[in-house]
C-alpha cells in the first residue's frame, strides 16, 4: 500500500505533522488504494499562514491574467482527462462515463471563471450616480480574502472546481481539504496548478479528515470565507466555527428531492428522467430525486416501467466500458443504505423491482422502488445516499405540490409533464432551488447551485458563485472638472 504525497503547502509537498494514517479502498475490489495522513491542526496552521502570505500578491494580479491560470488549470486538467477519469472510478466506485462527465464538467467550470475574471477587471470602477450634483460613486470588487474550501466525496473534481475556480477568479487565496474518503483524484491539482504558474501559498491542499483537518481549519482566524459541501450535521458545525469572527459562509448539505410527474407525460422520458434521478452514481446526489410522486392515472404503468429499467441496470467493475451501476464508495456507506432497506421491511413497505445479478464482491446495493411509501416513513422523510425511490400517487397538481413542499429540504425537484405550461407552473411553485422540467439534472457552469431550507446557503456557480467570493466596495467622491 503506497503513502501519497501528505500537504501541499506554498507549492511544495511537506510531511503532516500528524503519524496516524488513513487507508484509500476501492470499493469494487474492496482492496486498498493506498493511505493519507488524518492531518493534523499544525498542518492548517501552516497552510493558513502559506495562503495569507500569498494574498496581497494574488490580490493585486490582474484580473484577467488570474483568468489565464484558470484556463492553464483547465488545459492541465483536459490533457489528464482519461487517467484521472479511471482515478476517480477506482476510488469513488462510479462507472468510467460517469467520471468522465464530472472531468468534462471541470474543465467547463475553469473555462467559464478565466472568462468571469477577465469581465469582473473590466467592470471595476464603474461609476454611479448618487443623485448630488457634484459627486459620483465608483463601484470596486475585491476578494474575501483567504477561503478555507471542503468538498464531499461524491463527486470528486466537480464539487472541487465549483469552489477553486470562482475563489481563485475573485482573487482568494485557498486551503482546500478534499475528502478523505475519495482524496486522489483532487492530488493532481497540485502538479496542475505548478503547471499553470501559480504563485506559492495562492493554492493549498491538505490532506486529512474532519478532525485532523476539517475542524481546524473550519475554526481558523485566518479564514477569511468557509465554503463547505456536505451532509447537515457537519454543516451546522461548519457554521457555529464561522460565527467566530462574522465571517462569510457558503453551505451545500443535504436534500430529499421530488419528481412530480402529470398523468399526460411521456411515460419513457418519465421513466427515464425517474432512472437517471435516483440511480445516477448510485443514488448518491445530494439532488437525487428520491421521492416519485406521480398521477394515480399514469402511477402503475410507471412504476412498472421504473421496475423493469432498475433491473435492467448493469452493476460492475466501474472500470469496463458500458456498466450503468457502480458500488457505494464504501462499506460504511452500504451499510447505511442496507440500515433504511432493514426499516422499510419493519415498516411493511412494498417494492416488487427485480433485483439485477449483483457482483460478487464490491459495495453495491440493489436498486429499489417502493411503492405508496406513507409520508410517515422514514424513507420518505430521510435522505438515504443510495438508489432507493420512494415513491406515492396523487390526484390533481395542488395535492403534488402540497407533497412535494412537505419537506425539510428544498435543494432540487424535476417536473414531468405532456405540456411545458403546466410543468414550468408547478416548477414556479416547488421550493427548490433548481427545478427542471422535462430533463435531465444540468448543472453548467453559468447557472446557479443552492438550495432553500435545511439545504444550505448561498449559491456556486454562475454570477452568484463569483460574487460569494467578493466583497463590494463604493467611493464616493466629487466628480473631476
Amino acid at each position: 500500500m503506497d503513502s501519497l504525497h501528505e500537504q501541499f503547502i506554498d507549492n511544495q509537498w511537506i510531511t503532516s505533522r500528524s503519524d496516524i494514517r488513513l487507508a484509500i479502498i476501492d470499493p469494487y475490489r474492496e482492496t486498498p488504494l493506498g493511505e493519507i495522513t488524518r492531518g493534523d491542526p499544525s498542518d492548517v496552521e501552516a497552510a493558513v499562514s502559506a495562503a495569507r502570505r500569498a494574498l496581497p500578491g494574488w490580490r493585486a494580479t490582474p484580473a484577467a491574467q488570474r483568468g489565464e491560470r484558470l484556463v492553464a488549470i483547465a488545459a492541465g486538467l483536459e490533457r489528464r482527462r482519461e487517467t484521472l477519469a479511471s482515478l476517480s472510478s477506482r476510488n469513488n466506485g462510479k462507472p468510467l462515463n460517469e467520471a468522465r462527465q464530472d472531468l468534462d464538467d471541470a474543465i467547463d467550470c475553469y473555462r467559464y471563471y478565466a472568462e468571469a475574471a477577465a469581465a469582473l477587471g473590466e467592470r471595476q470602477g464603474r461609476r454611479e450616480d448618487v443623485g448630488q450634483p457634484g459627486l459620483a460613486a465608483y463601484r470596486y470588487w475585491e476578494p474575501v480574502g483567504v477561503a478555507g474550501l471542503i468538498t464531499p466525496w461524491n463527486f470528486p473534481m466537480v464539487s472541487s472546481a465549483w469552489k477553486l475556480a470562482p475563489a481563485l477568479a475573485a482573487g482568494c487565496t485557498v486551503v482546500f481539504k478534499p475528502s478523505e474518503v475519495v482524496p486522489l483524484p483532487e492530488q493532481a491539482l497540485c502538479e496542475i496548478v505548478l503547471e499553470a504558474g501559480l504563485p506559492p501559498g495562492v493554492f493549498n491542499l491538505l490532506n486529512g479528515d474532519g478532525q485532523g483537518i476539517g475542524a481546524p481549519l473550519s475554526q481558523h482566524p485566518g479564514i477569511d470565507k468557509l465554503s463547505f459541501t456536505g451532509s447537515n450535521p457537519v454543516g451546522e458545525a461548519v457554521m457555529r466555527a464561522a460565527a467566530s469572527g462574522v465571517r462569510p459562509v457558503s453551505l451545500e448539505l443535504g436534500g430529499k428531492s421530488p419528481i412530480v410527474v402529470t398523468e399526460d407525460a411521456d411515460l419513457t422520458l418519465a421513466r427515464d428522467l425517474v432512472i437517471a434521478g435516483i440511480c445516477y452514481n448510485a443514488g448518491q446526489m445530494c439532488s437525487a430525486t428520491s421521492r416519485l410522486i406521480v398521477h394515480e392515472r399514469l402511477a402503475d404503468r410507471l412504476y412498472a416501467a421504473v421496475d423493469d429499467a432498475m433491473a435492467e441496470l448493469l452493476p460492475g467493475d466501474p472500470l469496463m466500458e458500458g456498466i450503468t451501476l457502480g458500488p457505494l464508495v464504501n462499506t460504511s456507506q452500504q451499510e447505511r443504505v442496507n440500515r433504511y432497506l432493514a426499516q422499510a421491511e419493519a415498516e411493511g413497505l412494498h417494492s416488487e423491482t427485480p433485483t439485477p445479478p449483483m457482483p460478487e464482491r464490491g459495495c453495491f446495493v440493489s436498486p429499489r422502488l417502493y411503492r405508496d411509501v406513507p409520508t410517515t416513513s422514514q424513507l420518505w422523510r430521510e435522505e438515504i445516499f443510495g438508489p432507493v425511490l420512494c415513491a406515492r400517487r396523487v390526484t390533481s397538481d395542488e395535492e403534488a405540490i402540497s407533497l412535494a413542499n412537505d419537506c425539510d429540504y428544498g435543494l432540487a425537484a424535476t417536473v414531468v409533464s405532456g405540456d411545458l405550461n403546466r410543468a414550468d407552473a408547478i416548477a414556479r411553485r416547488l421550493e427548490a432551488g433548481n427545478v427542471w422540467c422535462n430533463s435531465d439534472q444540468l448543472a453548467p457552469p453559468q447557472g446557479n447551485w443552492g438550495g432553500m431550507k435545511r439545504s444550505g446557503i448561498g449559491r456556486e456557480l454562475g454570477q452568484e458563485g463569483l460574487e460569494a467570493y467578493l466583497e463590494t466596495k463604493r467611493i464616493t467622491r466629487p466628480v473631476p472638472r
